[in-house]
C-alpha cells in the first residue's frame, strides 16, 4: 500500500506526524488485536482533526459495523480491496468491504515490496480452510487462493535483477498452495521453478503446515540447493488431546515423524516453531505433556502464545477456560526451555565454519543469517552488506553468534 502511495506522488511520513490521511492495516488474530486497533484509530485523529483515516485489513473485514459506529473514522476497506486504495481514498469511497469468502482468486497488488535490502517477502496465496477452532483468520481471509506461477516467477526475477539474494515464500498458508488450481500445480513445483531462477541465492519458507513434509515432498526438495535449510513447523501444543481440541490435523506421533525425516534430510536443519499455552480444558497433565513432547523435539527456537479468546470461533465459547495466572507460569516455563534450546543449538557451531548473508550495520557489528536463520555478527565493515562471506565463528553472545571473516 505504501508504494501504491509513493506510486501516485504521496510523501510518506512517521504515523505520529501530521498527514493528511492516515492508513491503519489492522489485524483481527486476538481480541487484543482489535483493542490495539481502535486506540490507534482514536490516536491519529488527535494528530490532524482534518485528516481521512482509512481503516483496512482483518479486522476491518469482520468488524465492519463496529467500525463505521466510531467517529474517526472516515473510511472502512476490506482486504480485497488493499490494491486499489489510492484511487479509493482519492474518490472517498466511504465503506467497501466485499465478501472475501466469495473471492476466488489471488488478488494482485501489481508492485514488488522490499522488506530489506538483501531479502524480499512473496506472498503466493491467501486464504485458509483449515478452520482451527482458535482461529478466525479464515472468516477474514476468505477461502484459498493461489497465485500464478507465472506471476511469481516474473516478480522474482525481477527482484534478481536488483541485486536482492534472498526469498522468503509467504502465505496464510502456504503449504496449500495450488489446492485451487486445476492444472494440479503444488507449492515444491512452485519452489522448482524459482530455484531456476538465476541471481537467487537463498530460498526461505514462511510457517509451513507440517503434514506438508512427506518422503515424496522431500525427495524434491532435497534437489534444490538455494532452499534454506529452516523451516517453521507450526506445532501449537504437544498433546494430542489439546491438538484434537485445536482441530490441527496431525499427532505428536505424526509430527515426530515428520521432524526425524526434515533431520535426515538437512543435517544441520534449524527447526522452529509456534505455541499456544492456556489452551481451553489444558489440565496440569496436558501441558507436562506438551512440556515433555518439547523437551524431546528440541526446536531451535519457539514462539510462545498465551491462548487468548477470540469472539467468532468455537474456543471461545468451549468449557474449562485457563486462569491468566497459569497461562503467565506456562508460558514462562516454555520461555525458558526455548532459551536453553537456542543457546545449544547456536554453541555447536563455535570453532566452525558457516556462510553468512550480510544485511544490516548494528553498533560496531554488521549482521546476517545462516540458510539455517542463526544470526551472526562481525566486526562492522559496510562493504559486506548483501554479501555471503564464509564466517569462522569465535563465541556465542546475547542469542547472536560472532566470528571473523575466513
Amino acid at each position: 500500500m505504501i508504494q501504491k502511495f509513493i506510486q501516485n506522488n504521496y510523501e510518506i511520513v512517521d504515523f505520529e506526524e501530521f498527514a493528511d490521511i492516515y492508513v491503519i492495516n489492522t489485524c483481527t488474530v486476538t481480541n487484543m488485536s482489535d483493542k490495539k486497533s481502535r486506540q490507534i484509530i482514536r490516536r491519529a485523529k488527535h494528530i490532524n482533526n482534518n485528516s481521512i483515516l482509512v481503516v483496512v485489513g482483518c479486522y476491518a473485514q469482520v468488524a465492519k459495523e463496529k467500525l463505521e459506529k466510531i467517529d474517526e473514522v472516515d473510511i472502512v476497506l476490506g482486504n480485497n480491496e488493499k490494491g486499489n486504495i489510492v484511487e479509493l481514498v482519492e474518490n472517498y469511497e466511504k465503506n467497501i468491504v466485499s465478501d472475501v469468502m466469495q473471492q476466488k482468486e489471488f488478488v494482485e497488488f501489481g508492485t514488488t515490496t522490499y522488506t530489506e535490502k538483501t531479502r524480499a517477502v512473496i506472498k503466493v496465496q491467501d486464504g485458509c480452510d483449515r478452520f482451527c477452532s482458535y482461529c478466525i483468520i479464515p472468516y477474514a481471509r476468505g477461502r484459498v487462493r493461489s497465485r500464478k506461477l507465472k506471476n511469481i516467477v516474473e516478480e522474482i526475477t525481477e527482484i534478481a535483477n536488483e541485486g536482492i539474494k534472498e526469498v522468503v515464500i509467504t502465505g496464510i498458508h502456504v503449504a496449500s498452495y495450488g489446492k485451487d488450481f486445476k492444472d494440479g500445480t503444488e507449492l515444491i513445483d512452485l519452489l522448482e521453478a524459482i530455484n531456476n531462477i538465476s541471481g537467487i541465492e537463498r530460498i526461505r519458507l514462511g510457517s509451513l503446515e507440517p503434514t506438508i513434509i512427506t518422503e515424496e515432498f522431500l525427495s524434491r526438495l532435497t534437489k534444490l540447493e538455494k532452499i534454506c535449510d529452516h523451516f517453521h513447523l507450526s506445532l501449537q501444543s504437544g498433546c494430542n488431546e489439546t491438538l484434537k481440541r485445536m482441530n490441527r490435523k496431525y499427532t505428536i506421533e505424526e509430527f515426530e515423524h515428520i521432524v526425524n525425516l526434515l533431520r535426515n534430510a538437512y543435517p544441520n536443519v534449524a527447526l522452529t516453531t509456534d505455541i499456544i499455552v492456556g489452551f481451553p480444558g489444558e489440565s496440569e497433565n496436558e501441558f507436562e505433556c506438551t512440556y515433555k513432547f518439547l523437551s524431546k523435539i528440541k526446536f531451535m527456537k519457539m514462539h510462545i502464545f498465551k491462548y487468548s479468546q477470540r469472539n467468532g470461533t468455537k474456543a471461545a465459547i468451549m468449557e474449562n477456560q485457563i486462569d491468566g495466572n497459569i497461562k503467565e507460569e506456562r508460558s514462562n516455563k516454555l520461555i525458558e526451555l526455548s532459551d536453553k534450546n537456542e543457546a545449544e543449538f547456536m554453541k555447536q557451531y563455535i570453532g566452525k565454519q558457516i556462510d553468512v548473508l550480510f544485511e544490516q550495520i548494528v553498533g560496531n557489528y554488521i549482521e546476517g543469517h545462516t540458510k539455517n536463520y542463526m544470526v551472526v555478527k562481525v566486526p562492522k565493515d559496510a562493504e559486506l552488506e548483501n554479501k555471503i562471506k564464509t564466517v569462522t565463528i569465535t563465541k556465542f553472545n546475547n542469542l547472536a553468534l560472532e566470528g571473523e571473516i575466513n
